[in-house]
C-alpha cells in the first residue's frame, strides 16, 4: 500500500499521508514517497500549488515507535554500541530532505492539520509554506524531553529563539488556536470549517500564474535558507546523539520493557528520571 497518495485535482496537487491505522506514523518509506509526490506536482505544468493532509484521525503522529523503539535490538534509527554518528546522520538526513522537499519545491504547499501533528509529524508540517490547523488540533515536539531533536529545526525559524526554546525545553503540545496566536502557523479555525478554509485559500492561490507563485516563494525562502541548512545539519547530528545518549538508551529500554505508550506517557508527563533510570516519586 502506498504510504503517500497523490491526486491531481485541477490546478491543485493533493498529497495525503496514508497510514491511517497508525495515525500516519512515519516509517522508512514515507519520507521518500512524500518527496516523490512533491516532485510529481512540481513537474506538472497544470499544477499551481499543493495541499498536504493526513488520512484518518490525524495529520501525523511522528515516527512509528512500534518499529523504531518497541522492537528489541538495532534498527536504522537505533544502533548497537559503539554507534556510528555518521551512519545515523546519513539515514536521518535523507528523511529530513524528504520533508524539506515541501520547502524546496518550486510551488507553494498548504498543510492542513487535524488531530495531531506531533514529533516527526510537526517536522513535516512546518516544512510547508502555509499551515492551517483545526483549533483543537495539537502540535508539538515531545521527544525534546528525551530521545529526540527536531531535525528540520523549523521551530526557531518560525517562532524566534525564545518561544522556540520554551517549546523545546518543555516538550509541550499546544492547540491550533495557541499555535496561530504565537505565529507558529498561519491560521486556526473550528474543525468543521477547516476543509472550507483550506479550499478557500487554495482556490485563491490557484488563480495566480505558476511563475509568480514560484518567484515569490524563491525570494522569501532565500532570506532564511542558509540559516535553515546550518541549523538542520546540527539538529540532525544532535537527534542521533539524543537517541544514543545514556538517557536515550534508557528510554529505548523502557519502551521495550513496558511498551511505548507507557514510556511516552512517563516522558511527556515528567514521571521518569531518564538519567538515574528510575521513576520520579511524587511528593
Amino acid at each position: 500500500m502506498a504510504q503517500v497518495l497523490y491526486e491531481k485535482d485541477g490546478r491543485i496537487g493533493r498529497i495525503t499521508l496514508n497510514r491511517p491505522k497508525v495515525m500516519n506514523a512515519i516509517n522508512e518509506s514515507m519520507p521518500h514517497e512524500l518527496a516523490e509526490a512533491v516532485l510529481k506536482a512540481d513537474n506538472d505544468r497544470d499544477i499551481h500549488l499543493m495541499v498536504l493532509s493526513g488520512a484518518g484521525k490525524a495529520f501525523c503522529a511522528g515516527y512509528d515507535l512500534s518499529h523504531y523503539a518497541a522492537n528489541k535490538g538495532p534498527n536504522k534509527g537505533i544502533q548497537e554500541m559503539p554507534w556510528d554518528p555518521m551512519q545515523d546522520f546519513q539515514f536521518m538526513w535523507a528523511n529530513t530532505q524528504g520533508f524539506m522537499s515541501l520547502f524546496r519545491a518550486m510551488k507553494p504547499v498548504i498543510c492542513k492539520i487535524h488531530g495531531f501533528a506531533v514529533a516527526g509529524g510537526s517536522d513535516i508540517a512546518l516544512c510547508s509554506d502555509l499551515v492551517i490547523m483545526g483549533e483543537n488540533a495539537q502540535i508539538g515536539y515531545m521527544p525534546s524531553r528525551v530521545w529526540g531533536c527536531p531535525t528540520t529545526a523549523m521551530w526557531v525559524h518560525r517562532l524566534g529563539p525564545e518561544k522556540a526554546k520554551k517549546m523545546m525545553f518543555t516538550g509541550d503540545k499546544i492547540t491550533g488556536k495557541e499555535a496561530a496566536e504565537i505565529g507558529l502557523v498561519l491560521n486556526a479555525v473550528p474543525e468543521n470549517k477547516l476543509d472550507k478554509e483550506v479550499e478557500r485559500l487554495a482556490s485563491r492561490m490557484a488563480s495566480v500564474p505558476i511563475n509568480q507563485l514560484a518567484m515569490h516563494k524563491m525570494v522569501i525562502n532565500s532570506a532564511i535558507e542558509a540559516q535553515i541548512n546550518q541549523t538542520q545539519r546540527l539538529a540532525t547530528v544532535f537527534d542521533g546523539i539524543a537517541r544514543h545518549s545514556p538517557e536515550g538508551v534508557n528510554f529505548k529500554t523502557r519502551v521495550e520493557q513496558e511498551g511505548w505508550k507507557t514510556a511516552v506517557s512517563e516522558r511527556d508527563n515528567g514521571l521518569f528520571d531518564w538519567t538515574s533510570n528510575t521513576p520520579i516519586k511524587s511528593d
